[in-house]
C-alpha cells in the first residue's frame, strides 16, 4: 500500500534514512520503534511529503486516506468540543449543505415541468442517495461516542474548546483522526496525554480498526497491545520484526548479541591489518602485502552498533533522611475552582516509605491533590507533613518551568550546593547530556531532553519524599526503565501520578483511584487494581440485569484468576531476580570501594608492599568481574519474564 524503496535522508552531515526498504501493508498494525532522535516522527512527515527525501521513491496510492496525529498542534478555538469533532465529516458536512441549498432552489422555481427543474430534481435525488450511504444520520452520536471514550462528559460537549488544556485538545484532534477512518493511521504518541481508561479504549479501538496502523509510543504495554509488527529504526538502517513488540524485545536482543560478536571480530581482524601495515609499510620485500592489506581495509564495510547506553544503569537517587512514620495526612480536603468542585472531603495518610499511584480519569484531581501536598495550592481542609519531610517535586508541566534561556549546564548547576557540586557532570552524564550537550541552551532541547533536565535536577538535594506528575510523558522506553529502577532503589516514600502501566508496574504497591471528587485506596499493584476494577464493573453489571451470571461470564472469570494467578507467580520471580540484582550491585559498589582505596595506596606508597595485599586486589577484581557477570545473567533472565509477563496483559 505504502511503499518505500531505497530511500535516504540526510540532516547535514548525518544520514538519518541510509538506503530503507519497507512495505506498509492493508490491515498491519505496526509500532514504529527506535531510540530518539532515530527518525520516527520525520518518517511519518516523509510518508505525508511534509520533508523531502534525497533520494529513493515513497509511493502511495492515489486516493488513500491518512489520519495523523502529530505530537504537537497548534489549535484554532472558535466553536465547542462536539461541532470541532465533528469536522472529521467536512465531505458529509459539505454535502449537506449543497443539498440544502438545492432545496431552497427548488422551493422557489415554479418551472415544475421545464428540463431545468427537472434536471435538479435528479442531482437533489443522487446527492441525497450518496448523503444516505456516508451514514449521516449517525454522525453525532457516532461522536459523542468518540468524544466519550476519550474521556469527555456529556456535559463537555457544548463546551467552547479554548476551556480546555492542550492535552483535551489533542484528544479532541485523536477523536477527528478516528472518526475520519482513514486507510492508514500514523500516531505519534496518541496516549501522551491520555488516562488509563481512554488508553484502553483506544486500545480496543484500534484491535477492531479494519485500516493500517502504524504508532509511535514509549507505553510498552499499549504497542504490545495493539500492533503485530515491530520496525525498528537505527543508524539509519530499517530491521522489520513480523512479532509483537515483546517478542521484538527478545529477538532483537539475539540479532544485537550476533552483530556484537560480528563487530568484535571486525574489530580484531582490523587491528590485525593494520597492525600489519604498520610493521612492515617501510620494507620493500612487503610492498605488495601491504598494498593488498590497505585495499582490503578501503574495502571493508564496516558494521556498526547502536550505544545502549549502559552508563545511565547507574542513576540513583540520594539516600532520604530519615522521616516520620507518618508522612502525609490530610482531612476533609475540598478543592474547588469558581463552581467546578475537584475534590471534595477527602482523607489521606501517608506512610514513610510506601510507594503510591494515583490513577483517574484527567480532571479528577490527581494533580490537584499533589499540588497541595507540595504547598503549591490553597485548599479548604488540613494537610499536615510529617517531622523532617522534604519533598522534591516534578511537574506535569515541569519541562516549561525551566529558564530556556540558561544552559543544560547553568540550569543544574544555580541549584547544586555542597559536595553535589563536584558531581554535575555525572549526573547529567547519567541522564544523557555529554560532551557537548551541557552547553546547550535549555529552549532548543527536545521535549525528552527537557523532561530528563528536570528529573536530573532531583538528584541534587536528599528528599525522603518525591511528587511526580507524570514524569515519563516525554521520556523513551529506554530512559523509562532507568527512571523506574532508580525509584525502585529509591529509600524514601513516593507518589506517583501516571498513565503508564508498564512504568507503575512493580513500582507502586498502593493505587489511590481519584472517581467523582473522592479517592479509593486499592492495595496491592497496579495490574492488581485493573483487575479489581474489572471485577467491580461486572459486578455491576450483574447487580443491574438481576441475574445469577451465564456459563461464559464464569468461564471469562475463570480465565482472568488463571492470568491473574500466572502473573502474580511471575511477579513474585521477579521481584526475587530484582533484590538480587539489588544485592549484587552493593557488593560491587563496597568492593570497588576497596579496589579504589588499594589502589591510592599503590600510588602513594614508595616501598614494595606484602604479597597478600596483592592478591586481595586480585582477589578482589575478580569477584567484581563475577559479579558483573551474574549482573548481566539476571537482567537478561528478568527481560524475559517481562516478556512473559507483558505477553498475559
Amino acid at each position: 500500500m505504502i511503499s518505500f524503496q531505497n530511500v535516504n535522508l540526510h540532516y547535514g552531515e548525518r544520514k538519518l534514512f541510509d538506503d530503507i526498504s519497507f512495505q506498509i501493508n492493508p490491515n498491519d498494525a505496526i509500532g514504529l520503534v527506535g531510540k530518539n532522535g532515530a527518525g520516527k516522527s520525520t518518517l511519518f512527515k516523509a510518508i505525508l511529503d511534509m520533508v523531502r527525501i534525497d533520494s529513493g521513491l515513497i509511493t502511495t496510492p492515489a486516493g488513500i486516506k491518512i489520519g495523523y496525529l502529530p505530537q504537537e498542534l497548534s489549535y484554532k478555538d472558535k466553536t465547542t468540543v462536539l461541532e470541532e469533532a465533528k469536522g472529521a465529516f467536512v465531505d458529509l458536512i459539505r454535502l449537506e449543505k449543497e443539498i440544502q441549498h438545492l432545496n431552497c432552489e427548488l422551493e422557489e422555481r415554479r418551472d415544475y415541468e421545464s428540463g431545468e427543474y427537472l434536471e435538479l430534481v435528479d442531482l437533489v435525488a443522487e446527492k441525497s442517495e450518496r448523503l444516505q450511504m456516508m451514514n449521516a444520520s449517525t454522525v453525532e452520536s457516532d461522536t459523542i461516542r468518540t468524544l466519550t471514550g476519550l474521556g469527555f462528559r456529556e456535559t463537555d460537549m457544548m463546551r467552547p474548546t479554548s476551556e480546555f488544556s492542550g492535552g483535551w485538545r489533542m484528544r479532541i484532534e485523536l477523536a477527528k483522526i478516528l472518526l475520519e477512518s482513514p486507510d492508514v493511521f500514523l500516531l505519534d504518541e496518541p496516549t501522551n496525554h491520555l488516562d488509563i481508561e481512554s488508553i484502553q479504549w483506544l486500545e480496543n479501538f484500534l484491535k477492531q480498526y479494519h485500516g493500517a496502523i502504524v504508532l509511535i509510543s514509549h507505553d510498552k504495554a499499549f504497542v504490545n497491545n495493539t500492533t503485530k509488527r515491530t520496525l525498528e529504526i537505527s543508524l539509519g538502517k530499517i530491521y522489520d520484526y513480523k512479532v509483537p513488540y515483546t517478542e521484538y524485545v527478545s529477538l532483537r536482543r539475539e540479532r544485537r548479541m550476533q552483530m556484537l560478536a560480528a563487530y568484535k571480530n571486525q574489530q580484531k581482524q582490523i587491528e590485525d591489518t593494520q597492525e600489519f601495515i604498520d610493521r612492515f609499510r617501510y620494507k620493500a620485500t612487503k610492498a605488495v602485502q601491504v598494498q593488498s592489506r590497505i585495499k582490503q581495509l578501503d574495502r571493508m564495510e564496516l558494521i556498526e552498533i547502536e550505544d545502549e547506553d549502559i552508563s545511565t544503569m547507574n542513576v540513583r537517587f540520594p539516600p532520604a533522611p530519615r522521616a516520620g512514620t507518618i508522612v502525609i495526612k490530610a482531612d476533609q480536603i475540598t478543592k474547588q475552582y469558581d463552581d467546578h468542585i475537584v475534590l471534595d472531603r477527602v482523607d489521606l495518610i501517608v506512610e514513610r516509605g510506601e510507594k503510591i499511584a494515583f490513577v483517574g480519569r484527567n480532571g479528577e484531581g490527581k494533580t490537584t491533590l499533589s499540588r497541595i501536598i507540595t504547598g503549591d495550592l490553597d485548599f479548604k481542609g488540613e494537610c499536615r507533613l510529617g517531622h523532617n519531610v522534604s519533598i522534591g517535586y516534578y511537574a506535569q508541566n515541569q519541562d516549561e518551568l525551566l529558564d530556556t534561556n540558561r544552559t543544560v549546564l547553568e540550569t543544574i548547576d544555580q541549584v547544586a550546593v555542597g559536595d553535589i557540586r563536584m558531581k554535575i557532570r555525572d549526573i547529567l552524564g547519567a541522564f544523557l547530556f555529554s560532551g557537548e550537550d551541557v552547553d546547550k541552551k535549555v529552549k532548543v532541547l527536545s521535549g525528552g531532553e527537557k523532561s530528563r533536565l528536570a528529573l536530573a535536577k532531583l538528584l541534587l538535594k536528599p528528599y525522603n519524599l518525591l511528587v511526580l506528575d507524570e514524569p515519563t510523558n516525554h521520556l523513551d522506553m529506554h530512559s523509562k526503565d532507568i527512571l523506574k529502577q532508580a525509584l525502585r532503589l529509591y529509600d524514601g516514600t513516593l507518589i506517583v501520578v501516571s498513565h503508564d502501566r508498564e512504568f507503575l508496574n512493580d513500582l507502586a504497591d498502593k493505587i489511590y483511584e481519584f472517581k467523582n471528587r473522592k479517592i479509593r485506596e486499592y492495595r496491592g499493584g497496579i495490574y492488581d487494581f485493573l483487575m479489581k476494577r474489572k471485577i467491580d464493573t461486572l459486578e455491576a453489571l450483574n447487580l443491574k440485569i438481576k441475574t445469577g451470571g451465564n456459563a461464559k461470564s464464569k468461564t471469562e472469570s475463570s480465565d482472568q484468576k488463571r492470568l491473574f494467578a500466572k502473573r502474580k507467580e511471575l511477579d513474585k520471580k521477579m521481584r526475587k531476580i530484582e533484590n538480587n540484582i539489588v544485592s549484587i550491585e552493593k557488593r560491587v559498589e563496597k568492593a570497588e570501594l576497596e579496589i579504589e582505596e588499594m589502589e591510592l595506596i599503590m600510588k602513594k606508597s614508595d616501598k614494595a608492599l606484602d604479597i597478600d595485599f596483592y592478591k586481595t586486589y586480585e582477589m578482589l577484581k575478580h569477584k567484581v568481574n563475577l559479579a558483573l557477570s551474574d549482573w548481566g545473567k539476571l537482567h537478561n533472565v528478568l527481560e524475559e519474564l517481562k516478556a512473559e509477563r507483558n505477553f498475559l496483559l
